[in-house]
């Protein structure tokens, strides 16, 4: 497939990789499986996670000499889009992105760290302390031998083995790798997201500088690129949560009758859905070639507008085919029991998460504005 002067490609790695993840996502998560992990104080199942560890997951796009399988960023979009299209959710992709953080460091300090979560360990990233994805600011420092400070919406920090901070040290931006136990239940806050199948808290720091790891080679470089993949991930997750809602969608109006004639007959109910197909289509196309771009090195320019189209488009995507679904299924769609809602759910908090479309699209414009 061509696009543009980026010709999409997928190995044979690639496909056999979706087959495997499509019929184990199918087997770890079934919808009424998905809604029993709803209150639950984790959010996932532990075997579940297991079963990923096992598949080898947690190092697929991790080089060889952490225990890695080398494989490739480009391994995980369709990783991911399957998960989506299951609203499988477990830590991956925050240890993913954790492990990607570190490594785009390229500081040896970091390989420790790296193997236990090619081994399986959990791991998360403490992007955000104010609400706007795109601040650089960052106030937790490094100070008289002591790490402090606070992190925002840290996601699925109660369970992660490995958390990397973000912090200030002499005026330089490095990452502090702390564990999860180094953490008290007391500096712990759970926040209650509006997509229930997610998990995060606010953490406050407050730990000797003897007791974690600094790195400090290419820490803005690494946590922006990290960022971005974050970006690609969550469309991928969207991309494929918008393809289960648009069927589950069409299964409805195939057999709800209003007026003695199926619903799905009436042509203000199929343009929409028709609407939805094309919007699938696009987003796959855009999260592929974001895929298709990604390197193990620094991102091109190619592969930034790339990871902002995706992102941009595939998290608008999810929320029409959701909001679409609410409204097709009626009274029943408003109700919490109806599953239309959980796609709106992730769609909402897909939109917002590593920035919502505005904040793509302003940072496509100055890649494409900058150039001319």
């Amino acid at each position: 497939m061509d696009f543009g002067k980026t010709q999409i490609s997928f190995s044979e790695e690639q496909a056999m990789l979706l087959d495997a993840a499509q019929g184990l996502c199918a087997d770890l998560s079934p919808i009424d499986k998905v809604r029993s992990l709803l209150e639950d104080d984790t959010g996932y199942d532990e075997a579940a996670w297991q079963q990923m560890v096992e598949m080898g997951w947690t190092g697929l796009a991790l080089p060889e000499s952490v225990g890695g399988s080398d494989f490739g960023l480009g391994a995980l979009v369709p990783l991911f889009e399957c998960m989506g299209k299951r609203l499988l959710t477990t830590p991956l992709m925050s240890t993913v992105l954790a492990a990607e953080c570190l490594r785009r460091t390229g500081d040896p300090a970091a390989h420790t760290s790296l193997e236990q979560i090619a081994a399986g360990a959990k791991a998360t990233v403490a992007f955000v302390e104010a609400d706007d994805w795109g601040s650089q600011g960052v106030t937790t420092r490094i100070e008289d031998g002591k790490l402090q400070g606070s992190k925002r919406h840290v996601a699925d920090a109660a369970d992660a083995a490995i958390l990397v901070i973000p912090a200030m040290r002499e005026g330089v931006k490095v990452l502090a790798i702390v564990r999860g136990d180094q953490i008290d239940a007391a500096c712990r806050t759970k926040h209650d997201v509006l997509d229930a199948t997610r998990r995060a808290q606010s953490i406050t720091l407050d730990i000797a500088e003897a007791d974690i790891t600094v790195i400090a080679s290419n820490v803005d470089r690494a946590l922006e690129e990290t960022q971005l993949i974050g970006a690609l991930l969550v469309a991928a997750e969207s991309t494929g949560a918008a393809v289960s809602c648009l069927n589950v969608t069409v299964d409805y109006l195939k057999t709800r009758k209003q007026f003695g004639k199926l619903i799905g007959s009436y042509q203000a109910l199929k343009h929409p859905s028709v609407d939805i197909l094309c919007a699938i289509e696009s987003s796959k196309s855009l999260i592929y070639q974001a895929a298709t771009e990604l390197h193990a090195g620094a991102l091109s320019r190619d592969a930034r507008i790339a990871c902002h189209m995706a992102k941009s488009k595939a998290s608008e995507t999810l929320v029409f085919a959701g909001d679409r679904a609410v409204q097709f299924h009626g009274g029943m769609g408003f109700t919490y029991e109806c599953d239309a809602q959980l796609y709106l759910r992730r769609g909402l908090w897909a939109q917002q998460a590593f920035g919502d479309p505005m904040h793509h699209r302003k940072r496509l414009a100055q890649l494409i504005l900058d150039d001319e």
